[in-house]
C-alpha cells in the first residue's frame, strides 16, 4: 500500500497520454478548472489531471467510484479537508523527521507534538472513513491502510511515549544555578546544580537579607533577565564541564542577551537532563519511519475530487443533470448517451442567468458504434453545432477523469486521446496560408491518432473555395473511416453530408459515417442534433421566405 493512489488501482501508475494543447484551449479546459477553485496551486493540479487521459476502462471505474462516495458524503470532505490541511502544513514546516545528534531539548519537544499531530490526522481519517459507508475501493484501501500504521508501525506504542515523555518534560520547572568565582572573588563560571520539578522559591537562607536588598533603591541576588547586567557567555573552562563559563561582567543589548542566555541554557539542559533527551531522541526514531509520504501524495488528488463535488453540487443545485458515467472496454470503441449537454456553457449559464435557466440548455443523443463511427454535422449558423461539438470533448475528459458528466446518461468507451481541428488565427498562418496550415496540421494529428482516438473538426478547410474545400475534405473523411476513429465533424459543406452513403460504399471498412443535423423549422434554431440527412437548400429557402427575400416575394413588393 506504500504506493497506493486515489487515481489509479494497485502500485504501478497506468500510462497516460497529454492531450495536445490547441484540444485542452478549444475545450476550455483552463476556464473550467479556474471556475473550480481560485487557488493557483489547485488549478494548477486540476488542469493537469484534466489533460493527461488514461484509456483503461479500469482506471475511469476506480475514479468515477471514489468521487461518488466525496461526492455523496459531504462530511467525508469537510473532515478530509481539515485534516489534509494539517498534515500538508506538517509536510511542508514540519522537522519531526529531521532528527540530528546537534538537537537540543526544546527542538526534541517540538518534534514531539508535530508527531502527536500527526498522529491524530492519521487517526481522524481513519474514523472518518469508518464511520460512513464507503463503496469505493480506493476509500477502502485508505481506510485499511491507516488502519495498518496502528497495527503494523507501532502507533499505539508511539502515542504512549508520547504521552509519557511530555508528561515527563511538563514536570520540569526549574534550574538551580551554582556560580564558581575566582581568587578576586569574580564570577569565572557558572554550572547546573540540579533541575527541578517545582518553580523557584526565594531559599530559607539569607532569605531575610535577600528581602532587604530588594527593597527601594537597593539591588537584589535575584537574577531578572529585564535587566541590562548579565553575565555574559565566552569561553569554556576546562575543569567544569556542565556549565556555562563567565569571565566577565557585560553590558548587552536585551535581544542579544535573551539568545545568548536562550542558548547556553539549552546546552546545559541538553547535558544535564541527557536521559530524557537519549529517550526522547530514541523514540523518534524508532517511529520517523511511519512517513507522510503516502498520505501527503493524496493531497492533490482528494482536493481534485472535492472541488469537482462542490462544482457539481451547485450545477444541480440550479437545476442541471449530472450522472455517473458508465464504463465499457476501450476496443469497444462505443458511446450512448442522452441529453448531454455543455459544460462550458451550463457553466455560463449558472453564473450569468440572464433571465436563462437549465431547462433553457438542450440536452442531445449520440450513438457512436460501428454503424455511426463518424458524423457529418451540418446545420445553420447559431444552431449550436460548435458547442455540441465541444460537449462531446468535455464529457470525455470528465467520464475519463472519474467525474460526474451533464447528461441523463453516459455509457462510453474511453479514448487514449482527444483532437481537435479548429480554425486557425490568422497570425499563425502567415507562411503557409490558412489552408496550407490547415491540411499541415491535420496531417500531424491524423498520424497521432488512432482508432481509439476522438477527433473534433470544426469548420475544417473552409477558408478555401467550396469546391476546393470539399475535395480535401471528401479523401479527409475517407481517411478517417479507414482508420475507425470516432469523429465529428462540423462543416457547412452540404454537399458532403448528402453524399455519405456513396462514401460508405466506395470503403470496404466496417467504420460507417452518418449525418447529423442542427435542426431548425421556418428558420427558427432548436438546438436539437439529430441523425438526419442535411437540410441544405431547404434550409437556406426558409431563411430567404422568413425575411421576404425570395425572387416572388421581391417581385410582388415591388409590384405593389
Amino acid at each position: 500500500m506504500e504506493k497506493m493512489s486515489l487515481m489509479y488501482p494497485g502500485e504501478k501508475a497506468p500510462v497516460y497520454k497529454e492531450l495536445p494543447l490547441l484540444t485542452a484551449h478549444d475545450l476550455s479546459l483552463d476556464l473550467l478548472s479556474e471556475t473550480l477553485s481560485e487557488e493557483k496551486t489547485e488549478t494548477a493540479v486540476i488542469y493537469y489531471y484534466l489533460t493527461h487521459l488514461c484509456e483503461d476502462a479500469a482506471v475511469a471505474r476506480y475514479r468515477n467510484e471514489i468521487f461518488e462516495d466525496i461526492l455523496t458524503f459531504p462530511e467525508i470532505r469537510e473532515k478530509m479537508q481539515d485534516v489534509l490541511q494539517k498534515i500538508d502544513f506538517l509536510r511542508q514546516f514540519g522537522s519531526f523527521q529531521k532528527i540530528t545528534d546537534a538537537s537540543g531539548v526544546w527542538d526534541l519537544v517540538h518534534r514531539m507534538g508535530e508527531m502527536e499531530e500527526y498522529l491524530m490526522s492519521v487517526e481522524a481519517i481513519y474514523e472518518t472513513l469508518t464511520n460512513t459507508p464507503i463503496k469505493s475501493e480506493g476509500l477502502k484501501n485508505l481506510r485499511d491502510y491507516t488502519r495498518s500504521l496502528y497495527e503494523e508501525s507501532g502507533f499505539a506504542a508511539l502515542k504512549k511515549d508520547i504521552s509519557e515523555l511530555k508528561k515527563e518534560t511538563s514536570e520540569i520547572k526549574s534550574v538551580t544555578l551554582g556560580v564558581n568565582l575566582n581568587d578576586r572573588f569574580e564570577p569565572n563560571s557558572v554550572g547546573i546544580v540540579s533541575v527541578n520539578s517545582k518553580y523557584y522559591t526565594k531559599s530559607s537562607v539569607i532569605s531575610h537579607f535577600n528581602d532587604f536588598l530588594s527593597g527601594p533603591d537597593k539591588q537584589s541576588f535575584t537574577y531578572d533577565p529585564s535587566r541590562s547586567e548579565h553575565f555574559g557567555a565566552t569561553t569554556q573552562a576546562p575543569d567544569l564541564l556542565p556549565g556555562i563559563p563567565l569571565t566577565s561582567l557585560a553590558m548587552l543589548g536585551r535581544e542579544d542577551r535573551g539568545n545568548d542566555v536562550i542558548r547556553s541554557m539549552d546546552r546545559a539542559m541538553a547535558h544535564m537532563i541527557g536521559k530524557i533527551v537519549r529517550k526522547l531522541k530514541s523514540v523518534i526514531s524508532r517511529h520517523v519511519n511511519v512517513s507522510t509520504e503516502v498520505i501527503t501524495k493524496m493531497i492533490p488528488e482528494f482536493m481534485y475530487y472535492i472541488r469537482f463535488a462542490e462544482y457539481v453540487e451547485k450545477m444541480q443545485a440550479v437545476g442541471f443533470t449530472f450522472c455517473a458515467p458508465q464504463v465499457l472496454p476501450a476496443e469497444e470503441r462505443k458511446l450512448q448517451t442522452e441529453g448531454l449537454c455543455n459544460l462550458k456553457l451550463a457553466n455560463e449559464i449558472r453564473i450569468h442567468p440572464e433571465g436563462r435557466t437549465a431547462k433553457d440548455v438542450i440536452g442531445n443523443d449520440l450513438d457512436f458504434s460501428a454503424e455511426h463511427r463518424i458524423y457529418i454535422l451540418t446545420g445553420a449558423n447559431r444552431g449550436g453545432k460548435t458547442t455540441f461539438t465541444q460537449a462531446v470533448g468535455l464529457a470525455f475528459v470528465l467520464a475519463q477523469g472519474g467525474i460526474r458528466v451533464p447528461a441523463a446518461s453516459f455509457t462510453y468507451s474511453p479514448v487514449d486521446n482527444i483532437f481537435t481541428h479548429y480554425p486557425a488565427d490568422e497570425n499563425e498562418t502567415m507562411d503557409l496560408g490558412r489552408l496550407g496550415e490547415e491540411t499541415k496540421r491535420f496531417r500531424e494529428l491524423y498520424q497521432q491518432a488512432t482508432a481509439r482516438s476522438l477527433l473534433l473538426l470544426n469548420e475544417s478547410f473552409s477558408t478555401t473555395s467550396y469546391e476546393e474545400g470539399y475535395y480535401i475534405a471528401r479523401d479527409v473523411v475517407r481517411a478517417l473511416k479507414y482508420l475507425g476513429v470516432r469523429t465529428i465533424y462540423n462543416t457547412h459543406m452540404h454537399k458532403l453530408a448528402s453524399e455519405i452513403d456513396v462514401l460508405n460504399r466506395e470503403e470496404t471498412a466496417e467504420d460507417m459515417a452518418a449525418s447529423l443535423v442542427s435542426q431548425s423549422k421556418d428558420g427558427e434554431r432548436s438546438y436539437r442534433i439529430v441523425i438526419a440527412p442535411p437540410e441544405g437548400l431547404s434550409y437556406a429557402k426558409d431563411i430567404a421566405e422568413k425575411y421576404g427575400v425570395t425572387f416572388e416575394q421581391l417581385r410582388d413588393h415591388q409590384q405593389s
